[in-house]
C-alpha cells in the first residue's frame, strides 16, 4: 500500500458503532419518556418475530491495561459482584415492567471490563436472574468475554451450561515487552489452556482479539502473535487498530510515550502483514476489523448479507432493540439511543430510586435513519446504494463528490446508484463512511474526539 494513501486518509474518524455517533447526539431534544416510548414502539414490531439483545457490562477489573479504552473499575475486592448483580437485576426489572410482554432474548453478551472477574455462582445467578423475566429465543447466540489470565474451566462449563457458545479471549500481543507497557502480562499458555478447554466443552465459536499499533509492537512480534494465534485456530478474530486516546480516558493510557508507538507506514505494515497471514490460514474478511473462518457464524451471515453492526460489534443475527444494563451501557430501540450514567455511585443511586439509570441519548430523525443504513451497509457489507426511496436523501451528490478522490485513488467503485469498496480500501472503511456522516460534515469537531482511522 503506499505510504501517500496512509498518509493522506490517516485522519482521526469514528469506528461507527452506531450513527450518529455518540459526540453527535442531540441531547437537548432526549428524554428518559420518549426513550421508553421509542424502546416500547420497537419492541412492539420486533420482538415476537426476532427477539431483543441484551449487552450486561461487567466493569470490575483486577488490574488496569493501558492500551484499554472501557468504563471500568479496578479492585480486587470481589464482594463487589453480588451488589452489581443485584442492581443489574434491578434495572432489567424495571425495563421489563415498561414493555408491553415478556421479552424473547436471541442474543447477550457479557462485555467489560472482565466478565471473567465474577465467580461462575454469580455468572449463573445473573443469567438465571434475566430469564427469570424472559424467554430465551430458539436460535439465540450468548457470548461473553474472557480473561485468559483469569477464566475458568467451571466458569467456561457453568455459562456453556446456560447456553452460551460464543467466547473471546483479549490476546492483543504475545511479545513481552509490548505486554509489560500495556500492562497485560499474559503468557501464550494462559491463552492456548482457555481455548483449549473451550474447544473441549462444545462452544462453537472461539475469538481471540488482537491489536496492532500497540507501544514497542514491531513487525516480528505481529508475525510471531499471529503464527501462534493461528496454532491455536481461533474461528473468529478481530485485528484492531490501537485507538490511542489519552484525552478521553486521562491516565489510563499514559503508561507510555507517543513516540512509542508505531504510526504510518509502519503500523499499517503491521495489518497487512497479519492480515495476509490471516488469510493464507483460512480467514475471510468479513467486516472493519474482523476476520472468521468459513465455518463461523460470522462468515457465513457475511455471505448471506445478514451481517449486522451495533455497539456490541459484529453479530450474525439482527436485533432492532438491544437493552444495555450495567454502568456506561448503551440501549439502542433502532430509533433512538439511551446511555447510562458512567459512575458506578450514581447508577446504584438511580436505581434505589426506581429510575432507569439513563442520564442521555438520542432520538434519531428520518435523516439519521437513512444515513444510518449506508453506513450499516458499508460497514457489513462494503457496498450501499440508493436506487430505493427509503435510501435516497437530498444531499447524496455531494456524498459523490466528497467520494471522488477516493474514487480516484481506487479504494471505491460508484456506479450508478452503487458504492462498491475494492479490497484496497478495505483497511478505508471508517474514511468512507465519513463522507456520508452528514452531522460530522456540518459540525467539524474542535477537539480530538475520535482515534485515527489507519
Amino acid at each position: 500500500m503506499k505510504t501517500s494513501l496512509i498518509q493522506k486518509y490517516n485522519v482521526p474518524g469514528p469506528r461507527y458503532t452506531s450513527y450518529p455517533t455518540v459526540p453527535y447526539w442531540n441531547e437537548a431534544n432526549f428524554t428518559e419518556e420518549k426513550w421508553v416510548q421509542s424502546l416500547q414502539k420497537s419492541f412492539a414490531e420486533s420482538n415476537s418475530e426476532n427477539g431483543i439483545s441484551l449487552y450486561i457490562h461487567l466493569p470490575f477489573c483486577e488490574s488496569m491495561c493501558t492500551f484499554c479504552g472501557c468504563n471500568k473499575r479496578i479492585t480486587k475486592n470481589h464482594s463487589v459482584e453480588e451488589t452489581y448483580i443485584k442492581a443489574v437485576l434491578k434495572e432489567w426489572s424495571l425495563y421489563c415492567k415498561v414493555l408491553p410482554e415478556k421479552p424473547i432474548i436471541k442474543e447477550i453478551h457479557l462485555g467489560g471490563g472482565t466478565p471473567t472477574f465474577f465467580s461462575s455462582d454469580n455468572l449463573e445467578n445473573l443469567i438465571n436472574g434475566i430469564f427469570s423475566l424472559a424467554k430465551k429465543a430458539d436460535n439465540h447466540e450468548f457470548s461473553f468475554e474472557g480473561h485468559p489470565n483469569n477464566t475458568t474451566y467451571e466458569q467456561l462449563q457453568k455459562l456453556y451450561n446456560l447456553g452460551f457458545r460464543r467466547v473471546s479471549f483479549g490476546v492483543q500481543d504475545y511479545a513481552e515487552k509490548v505486554q509489560k507497557a500495556i500492562h497485560r502480562i499474559q503468557p501464550f499458555h494462559n491463552v492456548a489452556k482457555v481455548t483449549f478447554w473451550a474447544k473441549e466443552i462444545g462452544y462453537t465459536s472461539i475469538g481471540h482479539d488482537l491489536i496492532f499499533g500497540l507501544p514497542f509492537q514491531t513487525l516480528k512480534d505481529v508475525i510471531d502473535t499471529v503464527e501462534k494465534t493461528n496454532s491455536l485456530k481461533p474461528d473468529r478474530l478481530a485485528f484492531y487498530s490501537y485507538a490511542h486516546v489519552p484525552w478521553i480516558k486521562g491516565n489510563g493510557q499514559r503508561g507510555f510515550n507517543d513516540e512509542d508507538l508505531p504510526k504510518d507506514a509502519e503500523k499499517r505494515e503491521l495489518y497487512e502483514t497479519g492480515k495476509l497471514m490471516l488469510s493464507q490460514n483460512g480467514y475471510h474478511e468479513i467486516g472493519m476489523d474482523h476476520f472468521a473462518l468459513q465455518s463461523d457464524s460470522l462468515h457465513k451471515a457475511s455471505e448471506n448479507k445478514k451481517l449486522h453492526r451495533n455497539f456490541m460489534g459484529y453479530s450474525a443475527s439482527k436485533t432492532q432493540v438491544m437493552i444495555g444494563l450495567g454502568v456506561s451501557s448503551i440501549s439502542d430501540s433502532w430509533y433512538s439511543f439511551a446511555q447510562n450514567t458512567k459512575t458506578l455511585e450514581e447508577y446504584y443511586q438511580l436505581l434505589e430510586e426506581d429510575k432507569l439509570p439513563v442520564v442521555k441519548g438520542h432520538i434519531l430523525n428520518e435523516e439519521d435513519l437513512i444515513i444510518r443504513k449506508h453506513i450499516l451497509n458499508l460497514t457489513c457489507e462494503f457496498e450501499t446504494t440508493w436506487t430505493s426511496e427509503s435510501l435516497y436523501f437530498d444531499e447524496i451528490s455531494s456524498v459523490l463528490e466528497d467520494l471522488r478522490e477516493i474514487e480516484n485513488d481506487n479504494l471505491i467503485v460508484i456506479e450508478g446508484n452503487k458504492i462498491t469498496i475494492t479490497e484496497a480500501g478495505k483497511p478505508f472503511v471508517r474514511n468512507i463512511c465519513m463522507a456520508f456522516d452528514l452531522r460530522l460534515k456540518r459540525k467539524s469537531p474542535e477537539t480530538s474526539l475520535f482515534s485515527m482511522t489507519v
